[in-house]
């Protein structure tokens, strides 16, 4: 079973008028994960789609989506899964590739239908693409590790690079998680736009009992939506995306748009904020 809901694109106008639950409806992403059901969230920022597959007992398949325009889901497209559940199967062209918690597998553009099998829990981020690329497993080892922060500004912090220029060759697809040392729970101050690609998070391994706090908005509106366990939120290119956590969290960060240099970012002061 699929089922794909639609996004519109809010400019930052209009944000500035939207109370707590329209602010929800338009950029938060709750319920993703459901045993036996792909879930997509198409987006009209970038036309980037998120979503999940949870196959429980049985394999799922995604193939065809009407959203999308084609007669195949990665027709025209690319695709990056990350695994947040136990070892579990992606099935590419035929061929399965075993996926265990925390490992990426990225997909190239005319692939064909990918089946999703085993106790995995995938987060499925898709992005329009114009030339193909060879599809990859990225084990834990093989990703690019970027340590930043520290204990006395509460934001130490590993970046870990999967879908990055120097680790895997991708259309224009960015996608990576980060997590915290004990202690910390702030990512990422001071904060910073970018303004030519949009963003995503999908935040996890935070306890039932516990929330982060994520903070979007233009540098002089700031908003905030509080996100629980396993929920996602869409990041638009005007808006900052930062957040803390009331207890340890890690979130999974992808990009979609002109570039593929994670570096290209406009930083905001912290005396612009407001």
């Amino acid at each position: 079973m699929t089922r794909t809901d639609t996004r519109h694109a809010i400019d930052p106008e209009s944000a500035k008028i939207l109370d707590t639950t329209d602010l929800r409806r338009h950029f938060h992403v709750g319920d993703l994960f459901a045993p036996g059901e792909i879930r997509l969230i198409y987006t009209h920022y970038d036309r980037l789609i998120l979503g999940s597959a949870v196959p429980g007992d049985g394999t799922l398949t995604l193939d065809h989506v009407s959203e999308t325009g084609t007669p195949g889901f990665l027709d025209r497209r690319e695709m990056g899964v990350l695994n947040i559940g136990d070892a579990g199967t992606v099935t590419v062209d035929g061929e399965a590739h075993a996926l265990e918690r925390g490992e990426v597998l990225y997909v190239g553009m005319g692939a064909g239908p990918v089946e999703f099998g085993g106790k995995g829990r995938f987060y499925v981020l898709s992005a329009p693409a114009h030339r193909t690329c060879p599809t990859r497993l990225v084990k834990l080892k093989d990703a690019r590790r970027v340590e930043l922060g520290s204990r006395e500004t509460a934001n130490e912090r590993v970046i870990i690079q999967f879908l990055h220029p120097e680790v895997v060759e991708t259309c224009q697809l960015l996608m990576g998680y980060t997590q915290f040392q004990p202690g910390s729970l702030w990512n990422t101050m001071p904060a910073h736009l970018h303004d030519r690609r949009m963003e995503a998070y999908l935040y996890f391994d935070l306890p039932e009992d516990a929330r982060v706090f994520h903070f979007m908005g233009e540098p002089s509106e700031t908003r905030h939506i509080v996100m629980a366990n396993e929920e996602a939120v869409i990041s638009p290119p005007w808006s900052i995306h930062c957040g803390a956590g009331t207890a340890p969290y890690t979130f999974c960060w992808a990009m979609a748009g002109d570039n593929v240099d994670f570096a290209d970012m406009d930083m905001v002061a912290m005396e612009d904020l407001r």
